[in-house]
């Protein structure tokens, strides 16, 4: 059994050591690049307050980013009796370089390690996010102005309600994805804070340079109170998993919708055969297999705070073992949600469109709200023209009225406003301030 970073005098039992440390290696690989980034900036400042000589500084950043480009390259691995990602990476180090090494756990705990390293792989995932979503966002605006002719009935309470159009639609999805961003961007600044150097959380008696570490890995600020530092632990994953909620309840609804279009009695909207399944006994169906997965893994990534939240309730301020319980759950909801946005604009991209979809009379009522104004604009008060519309459906004189849908507001039908909501995620996505990471991060590693 391998020596913890953490060993005393005494050997814990093999079953103890089973049930605590649980899947934490294999998901800890996920760390790997930002643990190394983390001990990057560290050696760097232990090296500004004289705990590393200076002749030992390079060869502990030649040593790491070796490290770094041996796990880019798939060349790594948390050998086995390996307790974490740390452990492995000192491991290697101690290997390589002799007493050296071990110098590089001075100042730190692995308490502010994994939360540095948990904070630098939020603020990459959710960049992929964002790239993921900002390119159906555009998909699903192209395909707004496509079809924005295409008119198709609105519902309220499923009842056929007034004119819609699939542009309207379209688009409706679109500006949802941007108020998602803006939440995604609210979680991503306080994930871009700096808890290194806080320890086990309260602190070290070393003079530890805290704001320089902020700097060289690009944070935006530090988590200041150390306390705080480690009460960050748990509450950041459940407002960036609150985040991803929220994109995933933007397209588990656009995918319900799909499967309504989708569905014969509906018929506005169909994939080719080979974007479908069928089924085992009928061979008319094509069956909207991807959307009901995605609804269904949307929920999925939509129960994820709810985890997390039951993971933290009632905590005292301090770490706690089961905080390494939330990566099972709160890991895969990134890969689920860009999953889902890849997918959608997969099909997407070859969608089909019916035309004439309210030629059907079953259609005609849409057009209730259409005369009621227009009774309106002749001098009839509203609710006047309201009663006589009504009177006309009930009375079934309501027929030969004009189906030209005249909407001109913003927003509406005839008005979609698409470059407005652009102008809007344009604004959302300069908030997030990639490029600084980016070159903090390349300067760490040239």
């Amino acid at each position: 059994m391998a020596t913890k970073l953490w060993q005393k005098a005494f050997t814990t039992a093999e079953r103890i050591e089973e049930f605590t440390v649980g899947n934490d290696a294999q998901l800890d690989m996920q760390l790997a690049e930002f643990d190394v980034l983390g001990s990057l900036a560290h050696i760097e400042m232990l090296t500004s307050i004289d705990l590393l000589e200076k002749g030992e500084l390079p060869i502990l950043q030649a040593e790491l980013k070796k490290i770094y480009q041996e796990i880019k390259d798939g060349d790594f691995e948390i050998e086995e009796g390996i307790e974490d990602i740390h452990s492995q990476v000192e491991l290697l180090l101690t290997r390589r370089l002799g007493d050296v090494g071990k110098k590089i756990h001075s100042g730190r705990s692995r308490n502010d390690q994994v939360l540095v390293d948990l904070k630098l792989f939020i603020r990459h995932k959710i960049e992929e996010t964002v790239e993921q979503t900002e390119k159906l966002y555009h998909q699903l605006i192209a395909l707004s102005e496509k079809y924005k002719d295409v008119l198709i009935p609105g519902y309220t309470h499923l009842q056929i309600a007034m004119p819609s159009s699939l542009g309207l639609w379209f688009a409706a999805y679109a500006e949802s994805l941007v108020d998602d961003l803006q939440m995604l961007q609210a979680a991503y600044k306080v994930a871009n804070k700096n808890p290194l150097g806080s320890a086990a959380g309260y602190g070290s008696s070393f003079p530890l340079n805290r704001t320089m570490t902020t700097q060289l890995l690009g944070f935006d600020t530090l988590n200041y109170n150390v306390v705080y530092a480690q009460m960050s632990r748990g509450k950041t994953e459940k407002l960036v998993s609150m985040a991803l909620a929220s994109i995933a309840s933007t397209l588990s609804r656009m995918a319900m919708d799909v499967c309504l279009y989708m569905n014969q009695n509906f018929g506005f909207l169909t994939f080719p055969d080979e974007y479908t399944t069928g089924s085992s006994i009928m061979p008319h169906k094509k069956n909207p297999d991807v959307f009901e997965i995605m609804r269904g893994k949307c929920n999925l990534v939509a129960s994820v705070p709810n985890q997390v939240t039951m993971m933290t309730t009632n905590l005292p301020s301090g770490y706690h073992r089961e905080m390494q319980l939330i990566k099972e759950c709160f890991f895969p909801a990134f890969e689920t949600i860009n999953d889902c946005l890849d997918m959608a604009g997969f099909m997407f991209d070859k969608i089909i469109v019916k035309d004439g979809i309210l030629e059907d009379d079953k259609y005609k009522y849409l057009y209730s709200v259409e005369l009621v104004n227009q009774f309106v604009l002749e001098g009839l008060p509203f609710r006047d023209a309201y009663k006589k519309v009504g009177d006309m459906v009930q009375n079934g004189s309501f027929d030969n009225v004009s189906k030209e849908v005249n909407h001109t507001h913003e927003g509406s039908v005839g008005n979609l406003c698409n470059e407005e909501i652009t102008a809007q995620l344009e604004k959302v996505l300069e908030g997030f301030g990639f490029e600084a990471v980016h070159q903090a991060v390349a300067k760490l590693l040239a």
